[in-house]
């Protein structure tokens, strides 16, 4: 794959080569979160229930096909991005030891960080991003076949309490134990990072893994085509038993809730589709990428794609300024939160550009490396 010179953040000195793919698609990922984000929290303040039109279905933040597949397909980016972080220490246990707790020290930034950001802005997924690089710092060394089976560990783990938890549901009975979420308690806490928050470990580790995994193969011939075919393969493959488990079950609903899709139901059925679509893009963006690397287009998504961090945490305060502060947006329907978060990209995708004509990195990344290095 087509990959530029940079510098290693660390030390300034140690020569590093930056993979044009996941930048991209870091990019075009975050700008799907953002467009369904402004939109699911335009609805919870108050806009109108949309008319059942094609649009309103698709662009549904909540159980719509989109609902959480860009932000599955960052969390997979973030794991690729992992390997290539860790890539020059390979083979020297000593650097890849100061590699492994630079990791764990990138997550508890993330997740301290996250916890301020959700005050403002509730259900972030920083401190889920953190945990998994928290979690990275444990398994970055391990084979690939092992970090796989710890991904599909934690779908499966994720629908047996899903399934465990509506079979209860069913019989009458109530645990309020697993009920506990937020930042409050420590209970809470672990909970809410593991599998009651909006991107839990069980089951987002599955995509943060397969991440790890897909970035050990970057510079494979073939792979872009490979990762299209297993991904069209999963989704198939998941959304044909989940049609036809729901069309077939005429009892308790207990199997429908096995296959379900509904991203908040951590349902298997619901992690393989997600993980499928995102290896779909992933693949497909990097290969466009690939194709017109000397693009004004791909230019401009790269340096985007290298300012996540403070575009993610700037969509955030935009919001809460304009529509909260201000009143300059009101909450008044799909139109209103797809030209919202179109705004915001012209002009942040601008900005971003011009930041880095200047500056070796984003403003946020600069403090985040600084903290962690």
């Amino acid at each position: 794959m087509t990959v530029t010179a940079t510098t290693d953040s660390a030390t300034g000195t140690r020569p590093l080569r930056r993979e044009i793919g996941p930048d991209v698609v870091r990019a075009v990922a975050l700008i799907g979160v953002v467009v369904m984000n402004y939109h699911g929290y335009l609805l919870l303040r108050g806009a109108p229930t949309e008319a059942d039109t094609v649009a309103a279905r698709l662009f549904d933040p909540f159980a719509g096909p989109l609902s959480t597949r860009f932000a599955a397909t960052f969390v997979l980016v973030a794991g690729v991005s992992v390997t290539l972080l860790t890539r020059s220490a390979a083979g020297d246990t000593a650097a890849m030891s100061s590699m492994r707790w630079r990791l764990v020290r990138r997550g508890i930034v993330l997740y301290v960080a996250g916890i301020a950001l959700d005050t403002a802005w509730p259900g972030t997924i920083l401190p889920f991003y953190g945990a998994m690089f928290a979690v990275a710092g444990l398994v970055v060394t391990w084979r690939s076949r092992w970090i796989l089976a710890a991904g599909t560990a934690a779908a499966l783990a994720a629908a047996g309490i899903s399934w465990w938890r509506y079979q209860q549901a069913l019989d009458g009975q109530t645990n309020t134990w697993w009920d506990a979420s937020g930042f409050s308690t420590a209970k809470g806490m672990l909970l809410d990072v593991t599998v009651n928050g909006t991107h839990p470990l069980l089951p987002w580790l599955a995509f943060f893994c397969t991440g790890i995994v897909v970035g050990r193969l970057l510079r494979r011939p073939g792979l872009g085509v490979a990762l299209i075919a297993v991904g069209f393969t999963l989704f198939g493959v998941a959304t044909l038993v989940a049609d036809t488990v729901r069309g077939g079950d005429t009892g308790s609903g207990l199997a429908s809730e096995l296959a379900s899709d509904n991203p908040f139901d951590r349902g298997l059925m619901y992690t393989t589709s997600a993980l499928g679509t995102s290896l779909v893009a992933f693949a497909a963006i990097s290969l466009l990428a690939e194709q017109f690397a000397t693009s004004r287009a791909v230019d401009v998504l790269r340096s985007a794609g290298q300012m996540t961090l403070t575009l993610y945490v700037l969509h955030a305060l935009v919001f809460n300024l304009v529509v909260d502060w201000l009143d300059w947006v009101r909450p008044t329907g799909l139109d209103t939160a797809l030209l919202f978060a179109l705004g915001y990209w012209v002009v942040a995708l601008g900005a971003a550009r011009m930041w880095l004509r200047h500056h070796r990195r984003g403003p946020l990344e600069t403090v985040y490396r600084r903290l962690t290095a």
